[in-house]
């Protein structure tokens, strides 16, 4: 797998260079709290807009983090992805 090197959530706002591959991987680093402090509503997020963007993995691993997460994280996480989906 590549490496991607994401310095920020903003950069994936980026334009059409967006993947599902970096989208997975942003999610992952919010999950795991690679370089930063575990974000679950953060991770289901990214991973969401990775599955949207049709990674079998990514939606995998989603349903995984929302084992974890309230209703209410879920909810959050979700329109955070739908908001994200409607300005990109």
């Amino acid at each position: 797998m590549a490496r991607f090197e994401i310095n920020s959530p903003d950069m994936a706002a980026m334009g059409g260079g967006v993947t599902a591959d970096i989208l997975f991987e942003m999610g992952l680093v919010a999950a795991t709290g690679r370089d930063c402090d575990v974000d679950l509503v953060e991770a289901h997020k990214w991973l969401n807009i990775a599955a949207i963007k049709g990674s079998a993995k990514a939606a995998q691993l989603r349903t995984e983090i929302s084992d974890f997460m309230s209703k209410t994280e879920l909810a959050s996480a979700l329109r955070a992805a739908r908001e994200w989906m409607t300005q990109h």
